[in-house]
């Protein structure tokens, strides 16, 4: 029973220290319309059969929870091959000036919006999620020029999640302002970045309001590249700063060592995928509180290969993926002793002066450095 009793007690340390891991992705699926009536307007994205494609490499992924971008007019297309096994987010609506029921007043263009944020998510079956709290941006630029943002109603969304080992996660959801490659080269970008500035500190005082006692994930299309925008001053420090938790991003964390990239001035080229150095405008950040249950990120990857047809990239942005630990305690040695297996007892004996002598039980002590049990006997 001792030995019942303790093997218990260390399977229970076991399972709170290591906790369980899960998977999640962000991707810009590009999903603009490839033709508005008779105007071409992303003629090279995924269109509709390109979509199909993104929905069936993600469920070979089969990640446990995925976050998109741009997911426009081709939501049915990207979720035909997933929904058996996701439950996924309410789509906000297409764009297009042919849509039914909408009126467009080209007298007054300019006055023009789409209701659609073009975010969406889904997650595994098992996976619980209250009703997604929808936000816009306070600040935006740029209507028909500067990436046109203001033709759709960017923000971010919040979920309130709870995994199948009952963790609850609080994950945001976003599509920051965005520049055109002409206008940052040419450094005429101030604008767009003003506007990402806002949005970061909008982002940032949200979510220091709802940190608690659980961990926050901030993922999306971010538009920024740390040498670019004053992520790490404005959000991932002033989070710090407020004593309610920590950040940190998992490309600088597990890719980068902990080492935030540098301010720079001046524009630097963007590769396939706008990939700079290794990162990437999409990001994954998670949010630990000061007190209470934590994550830990154990991997990253960007698939530039797998994410490709005809040798380009299947959406916008290739697909950043993080895999969280759960750390349901502290990282402090626990240490618990089994108890005495009545078959490792020594027998009693009797010394040569003929005294009755009882052999000290042998037990198991168990060692858990946070990682992983170890066993060694003891006297």
């Amino acid at each position: 029973m001792l030995l019942i009793s303790g093997l218990l007690l260390v399977t229970a340390a076991t399972r709170a220290q290591q906790g369980d891991r899960f998977r999640v992705a962000t991707l810009n699926v590009d999903g603009l319309p490839q033709k508005m009536i008779v105007f071409n307007i992303n003629a090279d994205g995924p269109g509709s059969a390109g979509t199909v494609r993104i929905g069936k490499y993600l469920l070979q992924r089969g990640y446990d929870l995925m976050f998109f971008q741009e997911d426009f007019n081709y939501h049915d297309e990207l979720k035909v091959l997933l929904e058996d096994s996701y439950t996924f987010d309410e789509h906000s609506g297409a764009v297009g000036l042919d849509l039914p029921g909408k009126k467009i007043d080209f007298l007054h263009a300019q006055n023009e919006r789409f209701d659609c944020d073009g975010l969406g998510a889904c997650w595994k079956n098992g996976i619980t999620a209250g009703t997604p709290e929808r936000t816009a941006w306070n600040k935006t630029f740029g209507k028909f020029s500067h990436a046109n943002d203001e033709l759709v109603t960017k923000g971010y969304r919040r979920y309130d999640l709870t995994l199948t080992d009952g963790t609850p996660l609080t994950v945001y959801n976003m599509h920051m302002d965005a520049g055109d490659t002409p206008d940052e080269a040419e450094l005429k970008d101030g604008k767009d970045r003003e506007a990402r500035l806002a949005e970061w500190q909008q982002l940032r005082d949200d979510v220091i309001a709802h940190l608690g006692s659980h961990p926050i994930l901030v993922v999306g299309d971010m538009n920024s590249f740390y040498y670019r925008d004053p992520v790490k001053a404005e959000f991932i420090d002033a989070i710090a700063a407020s004593g309610k938790g920590t950040a940190y991003d998992v490309f600088v964390e597990l890719g980068l060592k902990g080492e935030y990239p540098a301010p720079q001035e001046g524009y630097q080229s963007v590769e396939e995928g706008n990939l700079l150095n290794g990162e990437t405008l999409d990001k994954i950040i998670y949010i630990n509180p000061t007190e209470g249950i934590k994550l830990k990120a154990v991997a990253y990857s960007l698939d530039t290969e797998g994410y490709r047809r005809d040798g380009k990239a299947l959406g916008d942005h290739f697909p950043l993926v993080a895999t969280f630990e759960v750390m349901k305690r502290d990282d402090s040695k626990i240490t618990a002793v089994e108890g005495v297996a009545p078959e490792t007892a020594a027998p009693d004996y009797y010394n040569l002066q003929g005294e009755h002598v009882a052999q000290p039980a042998k037990g198991v002590m168990i060692e858990h450095d946070g990682r992983q049990a170890r066993k060694r006997l003891v006297k």
